[in-house]
């Protein structure tokens, strides 16, 4: 069971979260805050696999929070749950240790695929973000010089990866197992040292699997 807190100031948004996360089978939400004090104070207390944190709060704002909960021994994951899509809440976000950084509207799936994926020690970006802020960030660079490593399929899934795919929209994609998605992941993260799908995306932008 993935044990999630949920940071946001509106009840109504941690009320829609709690339904859609509780309705399945693997996810219960453990607690909730409606601050970033808050947020880093349960935090402390309950020891979530993952915590779904809002960037504009009263008080300490959800980046400063995830700086503060990151740093913990032992600390959960955040994904960082937001309204505002802006590459510099993007880049601050992960560079405070964020493992997701998702937009309200991008769908309750999206919601679980992003926790599933943080307890897991991965890392998700909502589609629409993925796409802009990578292609920006593979501007002028090269990978392609690691992709003799890969096979055929690893390159099809990084490829995948890259467009915003999640593991469950590659395995309906290419008919294959979602276990045999995540296999392929790991083999690839392995293959190129990346430490989840963010930089996997990365990669596959500079090496043009991607366009």
């Amino acid at each position: 069971m993935i044990g999630v807190v949920l940071a946001d100031d509106h009840e109504m948004v941690r009320a829609g979260f709690r339904m859609v996360l509780e309705a399945e089978g693997d996810i219960s939400v453990i607690g909730i805050a409606g601050s970033g004090e808050d947020a880093v104070g349960v935090a402390k207390r309950l020891r979530p696999e993952v915590v779904l944190m809002d960037i504009r709060m009263p008080g300490m704002d959800g980046l400063e929070a995830t700086r503060l909960i990151t740093a913990m021994p032992e600390a959960p994951r955040v994904v960082v749950v937001t309204t505002f899509d802006t590459d510099e809440y993007l880049r601050t976000a992960l560079q405070a240790g964020a493992s997701g950084f998702m937009l309200k509207d991008a769908g309750p799936r999206l919601l679980v695929e992003a926790v599933r994926a943080a307890a897991d020690g991965d890392a998700l970006v909502s589609p629409s973000i993925t796409v802009r802020l990578l292609g920006e960030l593979a501007a002028g660079q090269s990978g392609a010089g690691a992709r003799h490593k890969l096979s055929d399929r690893e390159l099809e899934i990084a490829a995948a990866i890259a467009r915003g795919r999640t593991n469950e929209e590659i395995a309906a994609d290419l008919f294959i197992s979602l276990s045999t998605v995540k296999t392929h992941a790991r083999s690839i993260s392995g293959k190129l040292g990346t430490r989840n799908r963010v930089e996997i995306a990365a990669w596959a932008w500079r090496a043009r699997l991607v366009r």
